[in-house]
């Protein structure tokens, strides 16, 4: 099948063909025949790297009115990194609609040039929930004549606390717009949501709902908690061509791997919340100029990532969610090229493995931890392939020649490539000399009592019973399982509960499930927190920033 098979109009034909796309993908194939009609809601299931954006990006952009110059579309995103991606992608598609417009609005740009955009006309916007909700709140967009809109990610949005946001957003325009809801999983609160604002919506599935997508390997290590960076080092010296994504929990962590990377020689960067736009928009080109081979992340920072060739993904701690992993894997093999997914576990999170196998119907392999002589083998023979395939370019070369033959005079071809292989890769070869064996997946075949018996909360349910709700810890309500915190914003800050999830989230690398009743005041606000997770609160928001003001968390 061909894109003019599906009912597009030609210009928009015409911009496909000028982006050399010639074959819709199967979620494609399947959704824009249907939502061309305008007339259903819509539900789209689909691992990412399948073509979503160009499934409802097309049909809206085809059904808009260029002489209209109100905003007949929306389109909401969880991060601005998607948000500004959808933006360029719509822009593509509209090449040839010279009087379509469409703006990115996200939080972390300036808001009064938002506002001077829009006040221009813009057919389409694109946005993230916060910052449209700001841009209502203020009277600056008019949605009364919306008649489309696009959840992107819906199920992240909701996993990052925009759950409030969303709603106000969709009472705005449920009783005249179509609901197009595009997601990766179908967790219960999606479920919910749909039914909600839905009406009878026309369901779409590509693959199988919530698991990850068939063409990715899933490989696990084990070392002791004390190896787990080295253990990274390694699976990076051993694999020379990698172009790689490393999750970590929390902005912290992900600033300090990439550090320590960057000492270590690795061409590696880091990406999360606390870098400004200007900054994640450098990092972000360097990695898709592969100028960076290893961008390190977390899993906020990393939605709507969009580059086709990842390799590897490697998870340098495992998400709580089994449904976070499964959007992690899928930032390698997009556009139907295979990758691979790593996980770093210790000893004791062996059953976490198990668990992921269980629910996402994916198997792992376990792999030994590379010793010196396997990464040195790696390197000298990836080293010569390259020497090998390189181009040649004789008529520059020649003049020098003579010279370059003279100063090797005297030596074999065995001794000039031991020299060059001595030369290049000495520090590495002493480095892993010596270097002691720190792969301890033996242990994982030994019983003990730890990995045979899930320890039991106080409510009776134990630690795999939470994770198989799709959260590692839910929220206890009794006040003997949870601690109250104190943060010093309230709603003369503008901040709302699903601001604070996100904000506590992020900063301390746990999942919302973990937070209980949110009471925001006038000028602060009080929040509950897993026992389980309330020592990690502690230690990780103890320097915070909200809207680039410092803010106090404390026990209450």
């Amino acid at each position: 099948m061909s894109f003019s098979e599906l009912g597009l109009k030609k210009p928009l034909l015409e911009a496909l063909e000028k982006l050399k796309f010639e074959t819709p993908t199967p979620i494609q194939q399947q959704a824009i025949p249907v939502l061309l009609n305008g007339e259903n809601d819509f539900i789209g299931l689909a691992q990412t790297g399948t073509g979503k954006t160009g499934a409802y990006g097309l049909p809206m952009l085809h059904l808009l009115d260029p002489n209209d110059r109100h905003t007949q579309g929306i389109i909401i995103c969880p991060t601005r990194e998607l948000c500004i991606q959808v933006t360029e992608d719509l822009k593509r598609f509209a090449i040839r609609l010279k009087a379509i417009q469409v703006t990115a609005v996200y939080g972390g740009a300036s808001i009064i040039g938002q506002v001077h955009e829009l006040k221009r006309g813009s057919q389409v916007i694109v946005a993230t929930p916060g910052r449209l909700c700001d841009l209502i709140r203020r009277r600056a967009v008019n949605l009364s004549n919306v008649s489309c809109a696009v959840l992107d990610e819906a199920d992240e949005m909701l996993n990052m606390g925009f759950k409030e946001d969303i709603n106000a957003i969709l009472e705005a325009i449920a009783k005249q717009a179509k609901i197009w809801l595009f997601s990766a999983t179908m967790p219960r609160e999606v479920m919910v949501m749909a039914s909600k604002y839905q009406s009878n919506p026309i369901e779409v599935t590509v693959g199988t709902r919530n698991l990850a997508a068939e063409n990715i390997e899933h490989h696990y290590y084990v070392m002791q908690e004390r190896d787990r960076y080295q253990a990274l080092r390694r699976i990076l010296d051993a694999t020379p061509d990698i172009f790689g994504l490393v999750f970590c929990r929390t902005r912290r962590d992900t600033q300090d791997i990439a550090e320590k990377l960057i000492s270590h020689g690795y061409r590696a960067e880091a990406i999360h919340g606390d870098l400004s736009q200007a900054q994640r928009d450098y990092v972000m080109r360097k990695f898709r100029q592969k100028s960076i081979s290893v961008l390190v992340a977390t899993d906020v920072a990393a939605r709507g990532l969009d580059v086709n060739d990842i390799t590897h993904v490697i998870n340098f701690s495992l998400p709580d969610d089994a449904l976070v992993y499964t959007h992690r894997s899928g930032r390698t093999a997009r556009a139907g090229k295979s990758g691979l997914s790593i996980v770093l576990v210790n000893p004791r999170e062996k059953y976490r493995i198990r668990e992921l196998e269980r629910i996402s119907k994916i198997q792992f392999k376990m792999r030994k931890i590379f010793n010196g002589e396997a990464i040195c083998r790696n390197q000298l023979l990836a080293f010569a392939e390259n020497v090998v395939k390189t181009p040649t370019n004789g008529l520059e070369m020649e003049k020098y020649l003579p010279q370059i033959y003279e100063a090797f005079e005297g030596l074999s071809k065995e001794e000039v490539i031991n020299l060059i292989l001595s030369k290049e890769f000495s520090r590495l070869i002493s480095s892993y000399r010596n270097a002691p064996d720190i792969d301890a997946g033996s242990q994982m075949n030994k019983p003990r009592k730890e990995y045979g018996k899930s320890r039991q909360s106080n409510n009776g349910n134990s630690h795999r019973d939470k994770f198989r709700k799709g959260g590692f810890g839910k929220v206890r309500r009794n006040p003997e399982d949870s601690q109250r915190f104190s943060i010093s914003v309230g709603h003369l800050h503008n901040v709302n509960k699903g601001a604070i999830v996100r904000l506590v989230c992020d900063k301390a690398g746990i999942k919302s499930q973990m937070i209980g009743a949110i009471d925001v005041k006038r000028e602060f606000s009080l929040f509950d927190v897993d026992k389980k997770a309330a020592q990690r609160v502690r230690n990780s928001m103890k320097s915070v920033s909200f809207d680039g003001k410092q803010v106090k968390v404390q026990l209450s």
